[in-house]
């Protein structure tokens, strides 16, 4: 029997950004050059590069964060072009790379492009074992379109799949087959979704049979986005993807007594997502011919659980990657994500990164924390970072442990100005 694997694309919702604020900078700008070499005095001797959060950071929902316009002002110099290496990580999923380009070209005034932008779903393209098999996505979005941008070629989505088997999606009353059935009180937002993709899982993918719930193999599973909670326009954030996976996670072992296994998990905090922005900030630094490597990276955003603990869980990972060779430093990295199946083995890891994006140049990620956003956006800006984190309740992934110091940001300011300020500061860099 041919391998079956699942995919599931989890992709939140996400609300339009502006197409009108900041659109006559950003069609004056981009009609300026866009290869000229850097105008800042020593721009091609730095070696940091930045790491932007989106949610929190530069936009709430559909309006952008005041400070990041100011923000930006100051990374691009009078042609548009960006002073330092600047890439965008966000755990959206819900449009190709290139479309959330556009939308923050408009909204910041400057001309970004799609090899600036990390979606939740941009790592899957390295893992190639599994372009050729038959995959289920699970999203918001064109989800076909992107599986397929990705590198996927044969593509099911959950209303291709429940089209071709409509007694299978029985919650929803209104697409209910007309049988003689009693009806149940019910939710019908994610139902669908979780039903089928159960479905998929306990018939190992063969839908004209019945579920099997003792010593059937778990079929592949790689989800993206973890995000329990994010920040939209309201006063406190929202249901984010990773309550679909606790969701599916829980009903899961609730049927079977097992847990529910991942290949990977994409997304931040992924270390797999942070080695890919990594990737993108060493392309941007080589094809401007800065000369120096990349080795220091800042990370900002507004999440502890995603933008901070990603952060600081990919410097752990730069700092101990020569030791990882080491037995005994294997074991340390296991104990401190949790879970192998959090990111892929030691030697998986090394030689997937190394084929597709090459190592790392970078040998440390700084976590810089804002308050415009999920992190208590009304409180003023403590004065230590070391003691101002009292976390109790852990809200990441239930395969990334809770670790305290992985949740402590190295740097918290008030806003995303206030960030860029500080970094470079800390770099002492002036642009020109």
């Amino acid at each position: 029997m041919q391998q079956k694997t699942l995919l599931l694309l989890i992709c939140r919702h996400r609300v339009s950004t502006s197409q009108i604020i900041g659109e006559k900078i950003y069609e004056r700008k981009q009609a300026q050059p866009t290869s000229q070499p850097a105008s800042a005095a020593g721009a091609s001797r730095l070696t940091f590069g930045l790491l932007f959060d989106i949610d929190g950071v530069l936009v709430r929902g559909r309006m952008p964060i005041p400070a990041a316009t100011k923000a930006f002002e100051k990374l691009v110099d009078s042609q548009g072009q960006f002073v330092v290496p600047v890439v965008f990580v966000t755990n959206a999923g819900n449009c190709l790379r290139q479309t959330k380009a556009d939308q923050l070209s408009h909204i910041l005034g400057v001309p970004i492009t799609q090899d600036q932008v990390i979606m939740s779903h941009s790592p899957l393209r390295m893992f190639k074992k599994f372009h050729d098999k038959c995959v289920l996505v699970s999203g918001q979005g064109p989800v076909l379109e992107i599986a397929k941008n990705v590198g996927f070629k044969n593509v099911i989505s959950i209303d291709m799949l429940r089209e071709s088997y409509p007694l299978l999606d029985m919650v929803d009353h209104n697409r209910r087959p007309k049988l003689p059935v009693r009806f149940y009180n019910l939710p019908i937002r994610w139902e669908t979704n979780l039903q089928l993709i159960v479905d998929v899982l306990l018939t190992n993918g063969n839908l004209g049979s019945s579920h099997q719930t003792q010593n059937t193999p778990q079929l592949h599973l790689l989800a993206c986005n973890m995000d329990l909670m994010w920040m939209a326009e309201a006063h406190s954030p929202r249901f984010g993807h990773g309550t679909f996976l606790v969701c599916l996670e829980n009903i899961y072992k609730k049927i079977t007594g097992k847990d529910l296994k991942y290949e990977a998990l994409m997304g931040k905090p992924s270390e797999l997502t942070y080695h890919f922005a990594e990737y993108l900030i060493r392309s941007q630094a080589m094809q401007r011919q800065w000369e120096l490597p990349v080795t220091s990276l800042y990370a900002i955003g507004d999440n502890l659980m995603t933008d901070i603990y990603g952060a600081n869980l990919y410097n752990r990972y730069l700092e101990e990657r020569v030791a990882r060779k080491n037995p005994k430093a294997v074991a340390k990295m296991v104990s401190a994500t949790g879970s192998t199946t959090a990111v892929p083995r030691e030697e998986e890891i090394d030689s997937l990164w190394e084929s597709e994006l090459a190592l790392p140049s970078a040998t440390s990620c700084k976590s810089v924390l804002v308050c415009t956003g999920v992190y208590n956006p009304n409180a003023e800006v403590p004065s230590d970072a070391n003691h101002c984190i009292k976390e109790t309740v852990f809200h990441g992934h239930r395969d990334f442990i809770f670790d305290p110091g992985l949740v402590e940001p190295g740097h918290i300011v008030q806003d995303v100005a206030e960030a860029v300020d500080l970094i470079f500061e800390q770099e002492k860099f002036v642009p020109q």
